[in-house]
């Protein structure tokens, strides 16, 4: 079996044997002056040499980047979302072009990792009112052998409304039982594992498009996705790379349901990455992101068992996140940054039963009510609704 580690090494090697440099995987921390709060993607630390700068490494590159996104938080629990995760990630800066990278995508799909090609399926840009259909990819693909499927905004890639974009091409792999059947946009059982984005533009903000001097290869593959694939699990929880957390947590903390015990993994994996990249908990900006995934990881344990508490999680557990990661933080500090913040929140919530069993609250909340505690008392809304739900219970 392929594990985690084995993975990582071959698509590296890979790209290495192929000129690609090995650049250091970036903190979640962007550098001073990025408006974003966290490392959102593989290639947003590379952001300013695909815009042209020189890169020390040179014109290709190779790399593994932890990222953070909390636009899905609310589906982390089934068995594909997670909050922090990591993107292998190779790259052109005015190098080769769209063709070399597909072809090469595919050899390391096939040859490196085994993959059976009638089980692929791709997508490429069908085109739109200011840009053609991607020939290329179209006419690599065919070459291959490979099914296409033409979209148009699925395969048109933007750092945002404004800035690098351009058409990619996706690889699909067939996660079902039997023979594979529909294209990616009609059977949800065609998973993609790898993007390849043909960085040709920049958008402006009248919406043309403006050619890039450098068109670049940018590409993309979620690490946790393809070892799930490769394992031949349903679940990024099931794969070698959560295994210590699944096995040791259900004798810590027995009786959560699989939706939970996957939320209370990620969330608190990801509270140890945060910690090993020297964010604090706070009120506000990456502090507070931090604050609510541990507040929503002691509200789901608290649901199932009031005793539970972050100080049976032990130290081994942290060790193993922050030595996958490359992280140098002290599992001690990590375990004592979450017995004061689970202080705290003890402490908040004992004030908010205190204020919520006044009578003005006793009947159903307003939106006013909902301001009030907030402003005035530090009760956000989603804590409210715990609070009365547990006096409801």
């Amino acid at each position: 079996m392929f594990t985690t580690d084995r993975i990582v090494q071959i698509f590296l090697e890979f790209f290495r044997e192929r000129g690609h440099e090995l650049i250091p995987g970036e903190s979640l921390v962007p550098p001073p002056g990025d408006p974003v709060l966290f490392t959102t993607s593989g290639m947003h630390p590379l952001t300013p040499y695909l815009m042209g700068r020189p890169h020390p490494s040179g014109r290709r590159l190779v790399g593994l980047q932890r990222c953070l996104r909390t636009t899905d938080l609310d589906e982390v629990g089934d068995d594909t979302h997670l909050t922090v995760f990591e993107m292998l990630g190779s790259w052109s800066l005015g190098d080769y072009r769209g063709p070399q990278s597909l072809r090469w995508g595919y050899e390391l799909l096939r040859d490196g990792f085994g993959l059976d090609p009638s089980r692929m399926h791709v997508t490429v840009f069908g085109g739109d009112e200011q840009v053609g259909p991607d020939h290329d990819s179209w006419q690599t693909w065919t070459d291959l052998g490979v099914p296409i499927e033409p979209t148009t905004d699925d395969n048109w890639w933007s750092n945002g409304p404004t800035g690098l974009c351009g058409p990619d091409s996706e690889i699909f792999v067939w996660s079902g039982p039997e023979t594979p059947r529909g294209t990616p946009t009609t059977d949800d059982r065609w998973v993609e594992v790898w993007n390849h984005v043909m960085m040709r533009y920049h958008r402006h903000p009248d919406g043309t498009l403006e050619p890039l001097p450098q068109p670049n290869i940018d590409t993309g593959m979620g690490l946790e996705r393809l070892v799930s694939i490769l394992q031949g699990v349903e679940s990024i929880y099931e794969t070698d790379l959560f295994e210590p957390w699944r096995s040791t947590l259900p004798r810590l903390w027995p009786g959560l349901d699989d939706s939970s015990r996957n939320l209370v993994i990620d969330h608190l994996r990801s509270v140890v990455v945060l910690l090993g990249d020297r964010i604090t908990p706070s009120p506000n900006g990456r502090g507070y992101v931090l604050r609510r995934l541990i507040r929503r990881v002691l509200t789901t344990l608290w649901r199932n068992d009031p005793t539970g508490t972050l100080s049976d999680l032990p130290t081994d557990l942290i060790e193993h996140t922050l030595d996958h990661f490359g992280q140098l933080g002290s599992p001690d500090e990590i375990r004592t940054a979450l017995r004061d913040e689970e202080r705290r929140f003890g402490q908040l919530l004992e004030r908010g039963r205190q204020l919520l069993s006044r009578s003005r609250f006793s009947g159903t909340l307003t939106d006013d009510d909902y301001h009030y505690l907030h402003d005035t008392h530090g009760l956000p809304r989603d804590l409210i609704h715990y609070l009365t739900t547990e006096t409801q219970h």
